[in-house]
C-alpha cells in the first residue's frame, strides 16, 4: 500500500484546524445554540453560524494575506522565524492573559454583532496565526511563495478549506447540542481547550523556530 502522499498533509492539517476551531465552544457553536434555545428556533441556531464563521474566516485572511504581504519584502527564512516568535509569544499571552476581558455580545446581537464577536474572538485566540505552520509547506511546495500572484491564492484556497472544515463542523455540534445533549454536559465534563490550544500555538513556533 502506497504511503499518503506528503503534499497532502498540510490540506489536511489546516482541515484538522478548522475542526477543533469548530469543537471549541468559544469559537461559536455555544453562542448559537443560546441564541436557538431561547428563541425556540433551530432557524437561529443555522442562521447564527453565517456571521460566526464569516467573522472567523475574516480574522483567519487577515493574518494569512499580511503575511504573504510580508513574504514579499523579507527573506523566507527571516519570516518563518518571525512567524515562529509571533507564534510562542501569543501562546504566552494567551496562557497568561486570554482569560480576561472576554468579548461579551449579548443575546439580542445581530447579524453584524456577531460577525464582530467572532472577528475578535478568533484574533484573540490566535487563529489566522496557527494556519502559517501549516501553509509554509503549500507555498513552498509550490516553489514560489514570494510571489504574490501565487502566494495569495494559496492563502485564500488555505482559508477555504479551513474556513469549511469549521463550519461543518459547528453546525454539527450546534444541532446535536440543540437536540440532543443540550449545554449541561459543559459543567459535567467538558475538557479545557484553551489550554490545549496554548500548548499547540507554543509546540509549532518552537517546531517553526528550531526545524
Amino acid at each position: 500500500m502506497s504511503a499518503f502522499p506528503s503534499e497532502f498533509w498540510p490540506w489536511l492539517a489546516l482541515a484538522g484546524l478548522g475542526l477543533f476551531h469548530g469543537l471549541n465552544p468559544a469559537m461559536g457553536w455555544l453562542f448559537a445554540v443560546a441564541l436557538g434555545l431561547q428563541r425556540g428556533s433551530q432557524r437561529i441556531v443555522l442562521l447564527s453560524l453565517v456571521p460566526i464563521a464569516v467573522g472567523h474566516a475574516a480574522a483567519v485572511a487577515a493574518v494569512l494575506l499580511a503575511v504573504v504581504a510580508l513574504g514579499l519584502v523579507i527573506e523566507h527564512a527571516m519570516l518563518i522565524r518571525l512567524a515562529a516568535i509571533v507564534l510562542i509569544a501569543w501562546a504566552a499571552w494567551h496562557a497568561l492573559y486570554g482569560h480576561r476581558g472576554r468579548v461579551r455580545v449579548g443575546m439580542q446581537t445581530g447579524l453584524l454583532g456577531l460577525v464582530l464577536w467572532s472577528f475578535l474572538m478568533a484574533s484573540t485566540h490566535g487563529a489566522g496565526l496557527m494556519l502559517i505552520p501549516a501553509l509554509q509547506p503549500i507555498c513552498a511546495a509550490a516553489g514560489a511563495a514570494a510571489e504574490a500572484s501565487s502566494g495569495t491564492p494559496l492563502a485564500l484556497a488555505a482559508l477555504g478549506v479551513h474556513s469549511a472544515a469549521m463550519l461543518a463542523t459547528i453546525a454539527a455540534v450546534s444541532l446535536i447540542v440543540y437536540h440532543w445533549t443540550g449545554v449541561d454536559f459543559l459543567r459535567r465534563g467538558w475538557i479545557n481547550l484553551d489550554l490545549i490550544w496554548v500548548a499547540v500555538l507554543a509546540t509549532c513556533g518552537a517546531v517553526l523556530l528550531f526545524a
